[in-house]
C-alpha cells in the first residue's frame, strides 16, 4: 500500500521540481482479445481544469491512490461522484465524462478496458439481459469487492500476475453490483466534498493511527453528527467502515507482498491485537490472514 502511494508521491515531487502543469502517465500491464489492463498515474490538481473525455469501450478503474472527482452522463442526466481508494469508476462505451482534482492533487488507479463484443458476452454470461450498460458512475469500496480490489494492489506489486483472470472477476462483479445498486443523481455539494476529500486523505496518509469520529471530524470542521451523514453520503461507507476497509486492504497487500509476522502487520495496521485483526480479516475476505498469505 505504501509502495502505491510512494510512486504517486513521487511523481508529485518531480511535477513540483519541473514546474509542468498536471499529466496522465498510463503503462500497459497487460491486454487480450477484448480487454486491457493499464496503470494510470495522474499529477493534475486543483489549478489543472478538467477537460472531457469520452470512454471508447466499457471501462472500470480501481482507484488505489488519491482522491478525483468524476462527473458524467448517466441514464439521460448527469451525475457526479467523489473517487476514493477502493472504489470503482464505471463507464459505457461512448459515454461523455470529466476527471477533475477540485479538493486535492494526484490519484493512482489500474483501469480495466473491454471492447463492446467482449463486455457484451461477459453480461451474458453473468445473466444480465436487456440493454448493456452501468447504471451508477461508481461503486464505493463495498465488502464484496474487497478481495478484488486487494488482488489489483498485489497485482502492481508484482512482476507476474494473472490480469486476465481478475478482469473477468472485476467485470463480473462491477456488472452484478452496479445493477443491483440505487440511481443516484446528485450534482454534488463542492464544500462538503471538498470536506470529505480532506479526511479521506488523512485516512489514506495514516490509516495505522488512531483516527476517531471526533478528530475526523475536526478534520472536516464538522459537528461529529453533520460529519456522519455528509461522509456517508458522499463516499457509500460509514467513516469506521471507510478506516477499517482501508486498513484491511493495506494489510492484505503486506501479507502477500513482504514476510512480516501476523502480528507486526496487524499491529502495524492499526489493530489493537491480533484476535481482531484476524476477525476483521476473516469477516472482510472470507478467510484468515494465514490461508490469504498462502492459498494452496
Amino acid at each position: 500500500m505504501a509502495k502505491i502511494a510512494v510512486e504517486l508521491e513521487h511523481a508529485l515531487r518531480r511535477r513540483a521540481l519541473n514546474g509542468s502543469a498536471g499529466c496522465i502517465a498510463r503503462r500497459r500491464l497487460a491486454r487480450g482479445e477484448g480487454w486491457t489492463v493499464s496503470d494510470v498515474l495522474c499529477t493534475c490538481g486543483p489549478q489543472d481544469r478538467p477537460f472531457e473525455e469520452q470512454h471508447s469501450g466499457y471501462s472500470i478503474a480501481v482507484v488505489v491512490s488519491g482522491t478525483f472527482q468524476y462527473q458524467g452522463a448517466i441514464n439521460s442526466g448527469s451525475a457526479r461522484e467523489l473517487m476514493t481508494p477502493g472504489s470503482l469508476l464505471l463507464g459505457n462505451t461512448g459515454q461523455a465524462f470529466q476527471c477533475g482534482h477540485e479538493h486535492g492533487q494526484g490519484d493512482r488507479c489500474v483501469s480495466f478496458g473491454y471492447s463492446r463484443d467482449y463486455f457484451e458476452h461477459l453480461a451474458a454470461d453473468a445473466g444480465l439481459k436487456g440493454q448493456l450498460a452501468f447504471r451508477v458512475l461508481r461503486l464505493p469500496p463495498l465488502r464484496s469487492l474487497s478481495a478484488a480490489v486487494a488482488s489489483v494492489q498485489a497485482g502492481l506489486a508484482s512482476s507476474d500476475f494473472d490480469w486476465e483472470e481478475l478482469s473477468l472477476r472485476i467485470a463480473g462483479q462491477a456488472l452484478q453490483l452496479a445493477n443491483r445498486l440505487p440511481q443516484h443523481h446528485r450534482a454534488g455539494d463542492l464544500a462538503a466534498e471538498a470536506r470529505v476529500t480532506r479526511v479521506v486523505r488523512r485516512i489514506e496518509n495514516g490509516a495505522a493511527d488512531r483516527l476517531t469520529i471526533s478528530s475526523l471530524a475536526r478534520e472536516a470542521k464538522l459537528s461529529p453528527y453533520h460529519f456522519l451523514r455528509i461522509f456517508g453520503r458522499i463516499t457509500g461507507l460509514t467513516p469506521h467502515q471507510y478506516l477499517l476497509r482501508a486498513r484491511l486492504r493495506g494489510a492484505a497487500l503486506r501479507l502477500v507482498s513482504t514476510q512480516q509476522k501476523v502480528l507486526d502487520i496487524a499491529l502495524d495496521s492499526g489493530f489493537g491485537d491480533v484476535s481482531n485483526f484476524n476477525r476483521a480479516f476473516r469477516v472482510e475476505f472470507g478467510m484468515s490472514p494465514l490461508k490469504y498469505r498462502n492459498p494452496a
